[in-house]
């Protein structure tokens, strides 16, 4: 579908590193008009959408032009909703559905992968590009997307690691933090020097292998911190059920006694403004566990269901947008 009949400024970047009419027509054009319909028919959908041409432009517009300035996603998509003829008429009501689409976003269902080495004493933890924070690799699932999917793109994405060939299915520790589910996937046996490199931009600012023993104590704490001093999120409430898991598999290289497996950083960005470990981070504790692992088969009993209704009154008038949309396209 061609987007040349759609209007196109020629302004050059505003003050204040404001991005031109130009520019954000065409990422409105881009990730929100010129997309499947049925990704139309909700805020939350929207604002998805909205979040990817947010990256898009902070990695690449951004990037290559040092006179743009970078935005917070709620005040990119300020920017967006005003720029977008089909979305100004919901401008007046953007804080609240901004404010839904984060509550919603706690809700969405994440997976990831606990990397094992061949001696199963250290597993592969990423730290954020500007938190302080390790945690195992994972993410955010896709629509319709499965959890083992999902597990091996966002390793991938994080690690550049492809463990598709390795995951097993029946082998996982789920855990419910608040709202939100979390399954990682144990993926054992990897060799220490693999090659580990993110593959998306300015989100892990390092990955390394670290010893299990170091990331004690096991606990429902989201944000805890190792014997070593490194900050973790969303480690703790697994080591528990990872240690039964491991005693229960007998591992491809027997660890030496007299020569453990160090920690080592494999890779590390350039340029990365992620600070000291033991600076404490902004970020926020989710509520208690709902419930936890269960160390005899590593599964924990999930209502399932999916997230329910996240935005009070609003609903999205497609008519309109849709109208829009062909209009745009057919001039």
């Amino acid at each position: 579908m061609s987007s040349a009949g759609l209007h196109r400024s020629s302004s050059a970047p505003l003050k204040d590193g404001i991005p031109p009419k130009e520019l954000l027509d065409d990422l409105c054009s881009r990730f929100v008009l010129n997309v499947p319909k049925e990704d139309q028919q909700s805020f939350e959908r929207i604002l998805f959408l909205v979040e990817y041409a947010h990256w898009f432009y902070e990695d690449n517009s951004v990037e290559n032009n040092p006179s743009l300035k970078s935005f917070t996603l709620k005040e990119f998509t300020t920017l967006m909703f005003s720029s977008c003829d089909v979305l100004k008429p919901y401008v007046p009501h953007i804080d609240d559905i901004f404010k839904d689409f984060t509550s919603y976003k706690v809700r969405v269902p994440v997976t990831g992968a606990i990397i094992l080495d061949q001696t199963y004493e250290r597993c592969v933890l990423v730290k954020g590009w500007k938190g302080t924070s390790w945690s195992f690799p994972r993410g955010k699932k896709n629509k319709d997307e499965e959890d083992d999917a999902c597990a091996i793109r966002e390793v991938l994405e994080e690690t550049g690691f492809n463990v598709s060939k390795l995951i097993n299915k029946d082998e996982y520790i789920e855990i419910i933090f608040g709202p939100q589910r979390v399954r990682l996937y144990i993926v054992g046996g990897v060799k220490d020097d693999t090659t580990f490199a993110p593959q998306t931009k300015k989100e892990i600012s390092e990955i390394a292998w670290q010893r299990l023993d170091e990331l004690q104590p096991a606990n429902r704490d989201v944000i805890s911190r190792s014997v070593t001093g490194l900050k973790l999120y969303m480690v703790a409430p697994f080591l528990k059920s990872l240690r039964s898991w491991i005693s229960s598999h007998q591992p491809p290289v027997t660890p030496k006694i007299d020569a453990p497996a160090r920690a080592i950083s494999v890779w590390k960005a350039r340029g990365s403004s992620s600070g000291s470990n033991l600076v404490i981070a902004t970020e926020t504790p989710l509520p208690p566990l709902a419930s936890s692992a269960s160390a005899s088969n590593m599964k924990s009993v999930v209502e399932k269901g999916g997230p329910g209704r996240s935005f009070r009154n609003f609903q999205f008038n497609s008519g309109p947008i849709l109208q829009a949309i062909e209009t745009g396209f057919s001039t």
